[in-house]
């Protein structure tokens, strides 16, 4: 029996696997599927903070301001001393939008998962034990002819 001669094209492409060094797996990393995915969700996610910035900034904090008596929530600071200055209200302004933004991907994830819910009432597959038993007796009707 001969060998298979290489072809000049295998050869190429064997050496170029060899050759692929640090940038072509780095290339190969990042042309993949899931980082795309990922890196989509990173640019949509920073556009999604940005509005929910301004919901903070220019509805929440002024609706919380009024009910508060006019009180604007991103200058709110205690001094300490006479030259620490501590101001805790751009701090309250970011919880307020952490928990919006927690609020608006947990009602997004419920939603998407309420879309893919099993439906319980379809009819459920055959057992792992009657498939078994079926590649049982077919194997035995081959042996049996």
């Amino acid at each position: 029996m001969a060998d298979k001669e290489t072809t000049p094209k295998e050869i190429a492409g064997n050496a170029a696997k060899k050759t692929k060094g640090f940038f072509g797996e780095f290339k190969e990393f990042i042309m993949r599927g899931n980082v795309l995915d990922m890196a989509v969700g990173v640019v949509i996610g920073a556009a999604f903070k940005s509005i929910i910035d301004a919901l903070v900034a220019n509805v929440i904090n002024p609706i919380i301001g009024l009910a508060t008596g006019g009180v604007d929530f991103s200058k709110l600071s205690v001094t300490i001393g006479k030259d620490l200055t501590i101001g805790y209200g751009a701090f309250l302004q970011t919880i307020i939008s952490f928990v919006l933004i927690a609020l608006v991907v947990f009602l997004i994830v419920k939603g998407i998962n309420s879309l893919h819910k099993k439906d319980d009432n379809a009819p459920a597959g055959p057992s792992e034990l009657d498939v078994l038993t079926e590649i049982l007796g077919l194997l035995k009707s081959r042996q049996g002819s």
